[in-house]
């Protein structure tokens, strides 16, 4: 891939406002909940936004924050009551782009772990794939269920200073948040019923039924008999309460790897009325411990022998092993390429431009302008590993250049997008907070865009990170009916 051909702008941006036009006048499909609120006066925001914290307490929805200390920190779910508003139209192009992706991002992977024709053709560079991490020489050659590899995906979009949306990144190993998003909706609908009774937002509550009927899909054995296990870490995993969430709501088994066996191919569920065959797994561990006999020997939350019976036809994994080659961020430059070789197409929905750090004219572009760059580790997640260049330190600065040049391949960098911005109800006020957007794509007999995801929003003020893992919240995400 050549270097970007114009560099990043320079100066200071206006980020786009989607509650407000350039007039400071609510847009037009806020219109109606602007008035409410104005009708409704500060009292009533104060008492249902003391509700929903209250309710999400009740109901136990929290996640965990890891210290420096490793020791886990288990946190109330932070909720902002204002929905965000996505018209029928603006959804028709994120839905078709999401599709689009989805579909040329699991071919690539099924071209990888096959006949590598991408590699052949010179659309990829051989180094990029073979130096990467995630990419599983161990899994090459076997055909997953379907011919599917990205079964749940999490695609990470924001509006850019223009109003355009944007990807940012593609989740496909074990995206989360799904749970959040579904209990947002929960939440937001008994606190706001009036609300729903003036707009037509469309569901996003049957996430789990949709999902069920994907992995039903993945038996082995067929349809009408599939036995599935969500396969967890833990209860000290960050995101546990979306694994207990998800078993129960899909009225699956959660288990761990002990909790599983493997005899001549198959892998079976230990239970108090002996083994159960298990047809498929939706794991929620990553690669490495996934089994012991083939990646990790250490790992302890695995089950020996999975891949095997992978291999063999007799269990269906999912997200497959291997998917995460396919959203390291150093081969997401390349997905634009990846869209036009497999289908043909230009693509729907753009990416973010995007500097490699193994091309010597980017890199030394980049060590020059680090002030107005987002530096980020191609494996790294949940905003770890990365340098927000205007909040950075000259100290900080060095090190990541110094990371960089010892280890290029590990590093991207992107210049800083000022996320677009919404109204939140902030201690007693309306202010704007930037936000970003996690749909969630299924893709079983079909593919299929649950109409919402999760909107995450960087609760500090002037922040530009959303995670949850550093200070970032969470809204309701509407969309739209035509």
């Amino acid at each position: 891939m050549p270097p970007l051909s114009s560099p990043a702008s320079s100066g200071p941006k206006t980020s786009y406002h989607e509650f407000y036009a350039d007039d400071f006048s609510p847009r037009d499909h806020y219109r109606l909940l602007w008035d409410h609120i104005r009708a409704t006066g500060n009292n009533a925001l104060e008492t249902k936004d003391h509700e929903s914290q209250l309710a999400l307490q009740t109901e136990g929805v929290t996640f965990t924050v890891y210290g420096e200390s490793e020791e886990g920190i288990e946190r109330i779910w932070p909720f902002d009551l204002i929905p965000r508003i996505i018209t029928a139209a603006e959804w028709v192009r994120i839905e078709s782009g999401l599709k689009q992706r989805v579909k040329a991002l699991n071919l690539f992977l099924e071209d990888l772990y096959g006949e590598q024709k991408i590699i052949k053709d010179g659309v990829i560079p051989p180094e990029l794939i073979y130096q990467g991490k995630d990419f599983r020489r161990e899994i090459v050659g076997i055909v997953p269920p379907r011919g599917i590899y990205t079964h749940i995906s999490g695609i990470d979009i924001i509006r850019d200073e223009q109003g355009d949306f944007l990807i940012l990144e593609d989740n496909l190993r074990t995206p989360s948040g799904v749970s959040y998003m579904i209990e947002n909706r929960v939440i937001e609908r008994r606190i706001l019923p009036e609300f729903f009774n003036k707009y037509r937002v469309r569901r996003v509550e049957h996430y789990p039924s949709l999902l069920l009927d994907a992995l039903r899909c993945l038996s082995p054995r067929g349809k009408g008999t599939a036995e599935i296990v969500l396969l967890t870490p833990g209860i000290y995993n960050s995101a546990y309460f979306e694994h207990t969430f998800l078993a129960k709501e899909m009225g699956i088994e959660l288990a761990e790897g002990r909790d599983m066996v493997v005899v001549n191919d198959i892998v079976y569920l230990k239970t108090t009325k002996g083994l159960k065959r298990v047809d498929v797994i939706y794991r929620r561990i990553d690669d490495d411990y996934l089994d012991p006999l083939i990646f990790r020997s250490d790992s302890s939350l695995g089950i020996a022998g999975v891949i095997n019976a992978w291999r063999a036809g007799n269990v269906a994994i999912v997200n497959a092993p291997g998917s995460g080659i396919a959203d390291d961020k150093a081969v997401y430059p390349y997905v634009p390429d990846i869209i036009r070789y497999y289908l043909g197409q230009q693509p729907i929905l753009k990416n973010v431009p995007t500097y490699q750090m193994t091309n010597v004219t980017d890199r030394e572009y980049v060590f020059d302008n680090m002030e107005r760059m987002v530096v980020k580790a191609v494996s790294e997640s949940g905003g770890y590993g990365m340098l927000m260049g205007p909040s950075s330190t000259a100290a900080s600065r060095k090190e990541f250049m110094d990371l960089v040049t010892e280890n290029p391949r590990n590093y991207i960098a992107q210049p800083v997008v000022y996320l677009s911005r919404h109204i939140c109800y902030m201690d007693g006020e309306l202010e704007a907070r930037h936000l970003d957007l996690r749909p969630f794509v299924i893709y079983g007999e079909d593919i299929q865009v649950v109409p919402g995801g999760l909107t995450r929003v960087a609760l500090r003020k002037g922040s530009l990170v959303v995670n949850s893992s550093q200070g970032g919240g969470s809204k309701d995400t509407w969309v739209l009916a035509e």
